[in-house]
């Protein structure tokens, strides 16, 4: 009985169909979430005609503006290897204590803004310490910093909002006001059109990018996230780069909250409540723009668009407030099956 030495035509049909599949997998990858992001804009376009008036679309980008500056801190922290959990509550804390200078020290603009650059920055040493030195892990030191700064800021006021003629605490009036140049930077609009704070979002989100992308430092900081053994082993002072992105991630959100402080006009305790979970969303979500698989700015910043504009949409198709988060933690599921279950599978 002879061999069999001719096979089938179909013999390798399994194989031909593995390369294919592998072959569309890269693409998936790369070009999955724009497509998404186009087919959404698409749908919400022939849904309300109004949803892509440059009306519209302004707002979209001003609501944007606040989150995607403090995801790209978040950027930060992410490209070392960590996590920063208290962004949220740094937003909040400025907007209170730029509120606090103004209407009840009577400070001006430079002391406001100054003062809260300044927390933001403190904040983010004490994290980049707790996580360094103490070796606690990221998420636990920064979750325990967000309480501590969530409770922090409501002892002065009591847990009230702070509001030009408030009663104090202690029973004298608050005398003092936000300056017009202060309440500029959320309310004025160059051209009368774009909003200061997409303008301030647009000069972060460039200054991230050449910093982490052209620059040494920011080459040394993928490195560290990347490994961290090999980045120490070539000489890289890894405590330092750790603690330098978590003031970066600090000043980020205190910036963040002296816009949100700007565009409401006082000190709102309740403003920053949805700011922790929207920017994680978009600093995740530029996982997959592009397939770049890492942390990047122009990819978070793209992300933070992404959720505005599902958010918005859904508000102007008066999709139920109860089911926006829902839909919006299925696109997050979504995009990072792009990133990570597709990238991942073996080939």
């Amino acid at each position: 009985m002879q061999p069999d030495l001719a096979q089938p035509a179909s013999a390798n049909l399994p194989e031909r169909k593995r390369s294919e599949g592998f072959a569309f997998r890269p693409i998936a990858v790369r070009y999955g979430l724009v497509t998404l992001l186009v087919l959404m804009v698409a749908f919400f376009g022939v849904m309300e005609p109004s949803f892509l008036s440059v009306r519209n679309l302004v707002i979209v980008l001003q609501s944007v503006s606040i989150v995607a500056i403090l995801a790209l801190g978040v950027t930060a922290t992410l490209v070392v290897g960590g996590f920063d959990l208290s962004i949220g509550a740094v937003a909040a804390t400025s907007l209170m204590t730029s509120s606090y200078i103004m209407v009840v020290f009577g400070g001006g603009t430079v002391a406001a803004v100054g003062a809260c650059l300044a927390v933001g920055a403190l904040v983010g040493l004490v994290n980049g310490l707790l996580i360094v030195r103490l070796r606690i892990p990221d998420l636990l030191a920064t979750l325990g910093m967000m309480f501590l700064l969530l409770g922090l800021q409501l002892i002065p006021t009591e847990g009230r909002s702070i509001a030009s003629g408030m009663t104090l605490p202690d029973g004298s009036t608050a005398t003092g006001s936000f300056t017009a140049a202060f309440l500029a930077l959320g309310r004025y609009r160059v051209f009368d059109l774009v909003p200061i704070s997409v303008l301030v979002m647009l000069a972060l989100a460039l200054l991230i990018t050449v910093f982490l992308t052209f620059t040494r430092f920011g080459r040394i900081m993928y490195a560290i996230g990347s490994n961290e053994r090999a980045a120490r082993l070539a000489g890289a002072p890894v405590e330092a780069y750790r603690i330098a992105a978590y003031m970066i991630s600090g000043v980020f959100a205190s910036v963040g909250g002296v816009l949100l402080a700007a565009r409401v006009g006082r000190g709102d305790v309740s403003s920053g409540n949805s700011l922790l979970l929207d920017a994680v969303a978009a600093a995740l979500i530029g996982f997959a723009v592009f397939g770049a698989g890492k942390p990047n700015a122009i990819g978070t910043a793209i992300g933070a668009l992404f959720v505005g504009l599902l958010l918005n949409g859904l508000t102007m198709m008066n999709a139920p407030y109860y089911a926006q988060d829902f839909i919006k933690g299925a696109v997050l599921v979504a995009a990072l099956m792009f990133t990570f279950g597709l990238s991942n599978r073996p080939r």
